[in-house]
């Protein structure tokens, strides 16, 4: 099937105003794609004040506003009409209390509604979804390296009877991983079986990297934690701020959802991770701490995880190692380096007002 360029046709991006979305929509203009920009209200400012000002940073393409809820059947028939690509962003994180389910049901349950619309297009050649780590990675042992090849369920055991459709009104973390696995799977069978169009994900690690507007500022999300950490605040999202932190740069996301269009390489079924070049950049907790402080020695205190005479309290399980590589060979992704990624952030957030001078 023909790959996709500015001159084949609109793209649509769902999700326009979120965190990744945005990136994406900065991307495909600064390349010169016209995008139809999905968002649920074009009339809050402080979430589609940023879109709107791309159309007047001199780029090739241009971003349009449109809005849709995945929650509402046809709303995206508009948006989607004429489009040779749609690039499926939206999804509800839980970072705005909504319960389990909805979470379940906002990734999987109404992809009804945006296929829907994608098939009445009758135009669309490429759907890209914006997919998850969460969709790879399985219970494992010890250094053990994830690959587009892994999915969630690879190994059901390991989750000790937790992987059930019964536990998702009680596990987010389950019921995110069983939703974006499949709605992976479905969507690679329906672009099959139409044969009008190839279904592609991108899945993304531990997404931080520059925010755009307060509004990216979500709570409990990996952004959000980075400025905490540089605020001074211990990391708060897992038990003690253990963690092995797998960086991906929300701009490189944006970036592989528009190769993914543009790829020859690519194809129906096509995963891809986005995550670190190589070893170097997953790092437990306390060495990101480390990192920072090297970074931002301006800083009086950065946060971390429970440490006692510089050595962490608990060790942290070394069980979320994936590379870009397969992103880099077939979409010619270029990734930033992670100190890039790092930096971007935290100057970010000093744009934005939300964090002091960094010196």
């Amino acid at each position: 099937m023909p790959t996709i360029t500015p001159e084949t046709g609109p793209v649509a991006v769902t999700g326009a105003s979120g965190y990744i979305g945005s990136w994406i929509v900065q991307d495909c203009v600064e390349q010169g794609y016209q995008v139809h920009a999905c968002v649920r209200d074009k009339s809050k400012p402080e979430k589609v004040d940023h879109l709107l000002a791309m159309n007047d940073a001199g780029h090739l393409g241009r971003a349009e506003l449109f809005e849709a809820d995945i929650f509402e059947e046809g709303s995206y028939d508009e948006p989607f009409a004429g489009c040779a690509g749609v690039i499926h962003a939206a999804a509800p994180q839980g970072y705005n209390d909504e319960p389990p389910q909805a979470t379940y049901d906002g990734c999987f349950t109404q992809m009804t509604h945006i296929m829907d619309s994608v098939l009445k297009a009758e135009t669309v050649q490429r759907f890209v979804y914006t997919s998850s780590f969460a969709a790879v990675t399985h219970p494992c042992e010890e250094g053990y390296v994830f690959t587009e090849k892994d999915w969630a369920s690879d190994n059901v055991e390991g989750y000790r009877g937790a992987w059930t459709k019964e536990n998702i009104p009680k596990h987010r973390g389950i019921g995110y991983k069983m939703a974006k696995e499949s709605t992976e799977k479905m969507i690679y069978r329906m672009a099959e079986k139409d044969g009008s169009f190839e279904a592609l994900s991108i899945m993304p690690g531990y997404v931080i990297g520059p925010v755009m507007c307060k509004n990216h500022d979500q709570r409990e999300s990996f952004q959000y934690w980075m400025k905490r950490m540089l605020s001074g605040d211990q990391f708060g999202k897992v038990p003690g701020g253990r963690m092995q932190w797998n960086k991906a740069d929300v701009r490189d996301i944006g970036k592989a959802h528009r190769l993914c269009l543009e790829s020859p390489m690519a194809g129906n079924g096509s995963r891809y991770i986005i995550a670190a070049r190589d070893d170097s950049e997953i790092l437990f907790t306390w060495e990101l701490q480390a990192k920072l402080k090297a970074l931002f020695p301006s800083i009086p205190e950065i946060g971390g995880e429970e440490m006692v005479d510089g050595k962490p309290v608990h060790p942290t399980g070394d069980t979320q190692r994936a590379y870009c590589t397969l992103a880099e060979k077939e979409l010619g992704l270029k990734p930033y380096s992670l100190d890039e990624t790092l930096i971007a952030t935290a100057e970010s957030y000093v744009k934005i007002g939300m964090l002091p001078d960094l010196g």
